[in-house]
């Protein structure tokens, strides 16, 4: 796999398990570190419109994708006779990675016709770690061409709060790494799971596509899968190819299979097995 997206920089990658606790680092974080996957894109769109409290969710979740907590920098200190009597790690936050990333989100919303980006963080506590990233980010939407963007930040709780209570306030969320991976969870929550939720991984000359959910070892080889957030995956894949207007089919493809519950997953109170979801898929494509 390693050699093939070294050839062709490009990639649709179902989910990989990590384990918890002890055991390897993730594969998803090692394929971001190999290819220099900065950039972490989940859009969350509500295709549904039948059971959601919240129906014309529209947002986009950019985070940084290889710095913060998630570098890996931590260990155990033994004391007496416990050897991991205390864990500790260190965040690692660098003024270029915030730069790069800021210009990837507000260059992103320029080309794609978005108002509003909101800068997530928790500079009151974590003055230096995410207080560099706001400073950056403020920077960088001080640069003539963004002027047209509304710029905000919120502190990172305070955002959890306000996306369960009116998430209609926010077009795009720009924020660090781990505080992306939990935020972007939560919006997925809002238009019915994971299983809708695409993710893109871009660097500066490759991308990885995906669906962010795990791999569900419990439903395996049993036909209820909704595969949904890998079908999205590929829509967005197309989108960063210039493919957009077939991107765009197969949207609309999803979003007519979804609108009946009859041709929708179990996941989301419909009726259909895997094989029956995607055949709707293909007769709306055709």
């Amino acid at each position: 796999m390693m050699d093939n997206i070294r050839e062709t920089r490009l990639a649709l990658k179902a989910p990989l398990g990590t384990p918890i606790g002890d055991g390897f680092r993730s594969a998803n974080v090692r394929l971001r570190e190999e290819f220099k996957l900065y950039a972490n894109v989940r859009p969350a769109v509500s295709y549904l419109h039948d059971r959601r409290r919240y129906d014309n969710i529209d947002i986009v979740l950019i985070r940084e994708n290889t710095q913060g907590f998630y570098v890996g920098v931590e260990h155990y200190i033994p004391i007496d006779d416990d050897p991991k009597a205390v864990a500790e790690a260190s965040g690692i936050i660098t003024r270029s990675g915030c730069r790069k990333i800021a210009k990837y989100t507000f260059d992103y919303a320029i080309k794609n016709n978005r108002k509003k980006i909101t800068i997530v963080h928790k500079a009151n506590i974590l003055k230096k770690l995410t207080g560099l990233f706001l400073e950056t980010a403020r920077q960088v939407s001080e640069e003539k061409k963004y002027s047209g963007l509304v710029i905000e930040d919120r502190i990172v709780d305070n955002t959890a709060m306000q996306l369960v209570t009116n998430p209609a306030q926010f077009d795009m969320i720009l924020t660090t790494n781990m505080f992306g991976d939990i935020l972007s969870d939560e919006i997925a929550g809002l238009i019915g799971g994971l299983g809708l939720a695409p993710g893109g991984n871009i660097g500066e000359d490759a991308a990885i596509f995906e669906a962010v959910h795990g791999t569900a070892p419990d439903i395996a080889g049993q036909g209820i899968a909704n595969p949904t957030a890998l079908l999205l995956a590929a829509a967005m894949m197309l989108d960063h190819i210039e493919e957009k207007p077939l991107g765009d089919r197969l949207r609309d493809a999803i979003k007519a299979a979804l609108s009946d519950p009859k041709t929708r997953t179990g996941d989301l109170q419909g009726s259909a097995n895997t094989k029956e979801y995607t055949k709707a898929v293909i007769d709306y494509l055709n």
